[in-house]
């Protein structure tokens, strides 16, 4: 993007559906040129030989082993619903 290339605020609002005053216009305008300035500068930098990721650290699982335990007794449970219907709890319609 060229130095003297203007960034139309008004159309990326309108993209974003957003309603800008013109002073919250030209202070994005303003902030938008500092982006696409960094951008610039940050492909200056040599990354020949660097490998690409997607994440800046080790990603490994974090939930706990899958131990069957036991659990509350089906029919106790379905015996104090309002309503059933075989081994499952019947609910109200939501949907019309």
């Amino acid at each position: 993007m060229d130095k003297d290339m203007t960034i139309d605020v008004g159309y990326v609002a309108h993209l974003a559906r957003l309603s800008l005053t013109p002073e919250e216009e030209a202070r994005l305008g303003g902030e938008l040129k500092q982006v696409v300035a960094y951008f610039k500068k940050l492909q200056e930098v040599d990354v020949a030989g660097i490998e690409p990721t997607i994440h800046g650290q080790k990603v490994h699982n974090v939930f706990r082993a899958d131990v069957r335990k036991p659990s509350l007794d089906r029919e106790r449970v379905l015996e104090q619903a309002p309503d059933r219907l075989g081994d499952e709890f019947k609910m109200p319609r939501i949907v019309e």
